[in-house]
């Protein structure tokens, strides 16, 4: 298909159903006028060439190096120019991507694509996104550096949008859509700093905990899901703790396990009310757990006595990409790495002194509370003994094809109202407290050591991330950075009482939080388990959403402990491409010993012998990779479904995978005869599950993958899409076979897998090497060879080296613009 064509096409499927709303499509005809429709978006498309281009908002001439896979360097006089150009860049190639972020979060979807997108709309008014970003800009100081850059950041854009305007090259989906974007405002990048503050951190879990204390039991369901994790973790911060005192009021945390509240049938309608609500939103509004690696070697256990750092974020998989690859130098600014379009700050990279990646910290930020209210008292509530009057916010949806909707968000003292069937309840969420993170990040890209890293993650709010560090000088760090509330009493993993007894009075002291610099061991890592030993003093968090089972950090703690080992960077590479299943390596020989006796069929003894050589390895030509996932898949389900049957469990088992998996690991491991494989009229133990679940996994694969097992490679039922936001398939990057799954450091969990590492990064300061790579590529429009150019090296497990400009500019098939008044 022609360039032209394939943009046509692609422009038309893109609106099909974005976000999953099932939109209809608007008029066509718009699409092929010969001036303006929807085929110039292939104007991108084609190799770019070196050039001169005028941006009125320029103030000194500014050089952008673009490499042959479109990578992006921008070298300018001065930081205004710098942030400008960055703008102009991410607009350039990412301006609608970055329109739908500004809307959802604005809660302005239902203006583009009707009525379908009302939900969405409705509950981002309620949570809060706009509320909050409006007032974030309203208190940043004139003379803040992180205003001048949002606001510089916001004329670049405008300058792409008046030049696409001005040359007929706005992205087709703007010409289909029959809109025009507006101007961007420093608002509109918090707006999408929001977007993604939500995606990572604001969960349903406590609502999801009310219904299994009501259908469980509290005894059930404090044994199967408490607060600290059952199975063996890796924390990298071990101790020893000061004493829980920084925060007035807030006891020790003596009794984790326990639960001193009872759920009542009202609070358990309203829960359920609740969460069938969220459940309906579009996909990635509502976080169910995350996933992300990184760690850090000293200079004392490398090879060439400098550090490392390797980084990769798990996250949706899309076209395009969640990041754009730039390097920015200025005066102020020496930075390389990657952003979100829509944001004027490298998020995850390198300066000339320090490295650092990110991952998803455990830490409890979304809480609720049911409001107490009496027909005496309408229009209120109680709160610390007396009754307030709730406050309210009115907002008005455009509707396209439709009327305008009117929406009255109502505020308690605990933040929005978001249900008032039966029970009124309302969200606090860490999200909503007004902060300046892309400030602290823009301090961070500056940071010439740990002291400076340090100072500028004390801002830091909302997601908790685990910030690994490394500099130029050999030394490593890590930090869990961010606003770790605590209440005085209560079951915070449920929801609580409004009355003022249960609030939020703090947070964690800055220098209590899970943090560590230059450790004796020499290595520090962090893949979402649980960052602290058990005996740490503050609540973070329950095992059942808000700590990972553990594998991937106890692989990669493994891995790194090798006495005597002296790390490189092809080792860092093959640790984040490491297929190693650690719960395998666990349970396959408990597995063996359970079958150990059992009569079994030829097959079953194949699938048998194939486990028994296996190396716990999840690569694509492996049979018995296969054999063991479906064996864990048949061995929770055999273990669990029974419980869910009998007591009506209105969760579905398999959000709950996790904390279930960690479950059955300890169990099998330490308790083997625990009450949970007693079914009704027999006693069984783990063995006896365990013997059960083989039987039916063997003949669930002779029946789908046929009666030869040295035919079930893993390559046949385990693939990875790259999805294009529309979720039409045609756009997609695979399905390809791949290798890993959830628990293996390459994360690849589900089927097809479509999150895993966004981004990969190693840095070796030894010999002054950087490499990096994403799936997908640089530019939205997918005509363009940029679209999905990275994706089969990255699938590979390859790098690209990241350059800085000069050596950028050198490179085979770049090109130099040059940007000025």
């Amino acid at each position: 298909m022609s360039a032209a064509g394939a943009v046509v096409v692609s422009a038309l499927v893109l609106y099909l159903s974005f976000f999953g709303f099932g939109l209809t499509l608007p008029p066509l005809g718009p699409a092929f006028n010969p001036v303006t429709g929807a085929w110039t978006m292939a104007a991108d498309a084609a190799s770019p060439s070196s050039e001169t281009l005028h941006l009125p908002g320029v103030v000194q001439p500014v050089r952008v190096v673009l490499e042959a896979n479109g990578t992006s360097h921008i070298v300018a006089q001065t930081d205004h120019d710098l942030f400008l150009a960055m703008g102009y860049i991410h607009a350039r190639y990412r301006l609608f991507q970055m329109d739908l972020l500004r809307r959802q979060g604005a809660g302005r979807l239902s203006e583009v694509f009707g009525k379908a997108a009302i939900d969405s709309d409705t509950f981002e008014l309620q949570l809060g996104l706009l509320r909050t970003a409006q007032a974030e800009w309203a208190k940043l100081p004139p003379s803040d550096p992180s205003r001048a850059a949002l606001q510089a950041y916001a004329d670049g854009v405008n300058d792409r949008i008046d030049e696409a305007e001005r040359e007929h090259q706005l992205p087709a989906m703007f010409t289909l859509s029959n809109y025009k974007p507006a101007r961007w405002t420093p608002i509109d990048s918090l707006l999408v700093k929001g977007d993604m503050t939500q995606t990572l951190n604001f969960t349903d879990t406590p609502l999801v905990m009310a219904l299994l204390e009501k259908s469980l039991g509290p005894d059930l369901t404090s044994e199967w899901f408490p607060v600290l994790p059952p199975n063996q973790q890796s924390p990298y911060e071990p101790g020893p703790y000061a004493p829980s005192s920084g925060v007035a009021g807030i006891p020790p945390l003596t009794s984790p396990g326990s639960f001193d509240a009872v759920v009542t049938s009202a609070e358990a309608d309203a829960a359920t009310a609740l969460y069938q609500r969220l459940e309906s939103l579009p996909a990635g509004l509502i976080a169910h757990g995350g996933a992300s690696n990184n760690w850090a070697v000293a200079g004392s256990k490398t090879a060439n006595g400098g550090a490392l750092l390797a980084g990769d974020p798990h996250l949706h998989l899309t076209l395009p990409a969640i990041w754009y690859q730039v390097s920015l130098d200025s005066p102020a600014y020496h930075v390389s790495g990657v952003s979100i379009p829509g944001t004027p700050v490298v998020l995850i990279g390198h300066n000339q002194h320090i490295a650092w990646s990110l991952t998803d910290a455990q830490n409890q930020q979304t809480f609720f509370y049911d409001e107490q209210e009496d027909s005496a008292h309408p229009g209120m509530y109680l709160w610390n003994g007396t009754w307030r009057k709730y406050t309210f916010a009115n907002y008005d949806i455009p509707v396209a094809g439709g009327a305008t909707q009117h929406l009255t968000v109502k505020y308690s003292v605990h933040g929005p109202v978001i249900n008032e069937r039966g029970l009124t309840t309302s969200v606090w969420w860490s999200g909503n407290i007004p902060s300046q993170d892309l400030g602290v990040l823009l301090k961070v890209d500056q940071a010439a050591d740990f002291q400076d890293f340090r100072n500028a993650l004390k801002g830091w709010y909302s997601p908790t991330h685990n910030f690994v560090y490394a500099d130029d000088r050999g030394n490593i760090g890590l930090i869990s950075a961010g606003y770790y509330p605590q209440v005085a009493k209560g079951v915070p993993w449920l929801p609580m009482p409004g009355t003022g007894e249960y609030d939020i009075t703090g947070t964690i002291p800055y220098d209590q939080i899970p943090q560590v610099y230059n450790p004796p061991t020499g290595v520090v890592w962090s893949a979402n388990q649980r960052q602290v030993a058990n005996d740490y003093p503050y609540y973070i968090g329950t095992a059942s959403n808000f700590f990972d089972p553990g594998f991937r950090a106890n692989e990669i703690a493994r891995t790194l402990n090798e006495p005597n080992k002296k790390f490189t960077a092809i080792d860092m590479m093959a640790l984040q491409t490491d297929t190693r299943d650690y719960l395998a390596g666990e349970m396959v020989p408990m597995l063996l010993q359970a079958l150990n006796g059992e009569q079994l069929s030829a097959t079953e003894q194949a699938a048998r012998d194939s486990l028994a050589a296996w190396d716990d390895h999840m690569d694509v030509t492996s049979a018995a990779a296969s054999v063991w996932w479906v064996f864990w898949q048949e061995y929770l389900s055999a273990t669990f479904d029974p419980w869910w049957k009998s007591h009506n469990v209105k969760v579905d088992r398999g959000e709950l995978a996790d904390a279930l998996t960690q479950d059955l690991d300890t169990w099998t491991l330490r308790d083997a005869t625990n009450p949970v494989f007693t079914l009704v009229g027999a006693t069984q133990n783990a063995g006896d599950m365990m013997k059960q679940a083989f039987h039916t996994t063997i003949s669930l694969m002779t029946t789908r993958l046929g009666k030869d097992p040295k035919t079930w490679n893993w390559g046949r039922i385990h693939q990875r899409t790259l999805q294009n936001l529309a979720l039409i398939s045609g756009l997609d990057y695979g399905p390809v076979p791949e290798r890993g799954d959830a628990y293996t450091p390459l994360a690849a969990p589900d089927f097809p897998s479509t999150h895993g590492p966004s981004w990969r990064m190693v840095i070796d300061w030894g010999s002054q090497s950087f490499s990096g790579v994403y799936p997908g590529g640089q530019s939205e429009n997918p005509a363009s060879e940029w679209y999905t150019d990275r994706a089969q090296t990255w699938l590979d497990g390859h790098y690209f080296p990241m350059l800085d400009a000069t050596r950028a500019s050198t490179a085979m098939g770049a090109v130099t613009w040059t940007l000025q008044s």
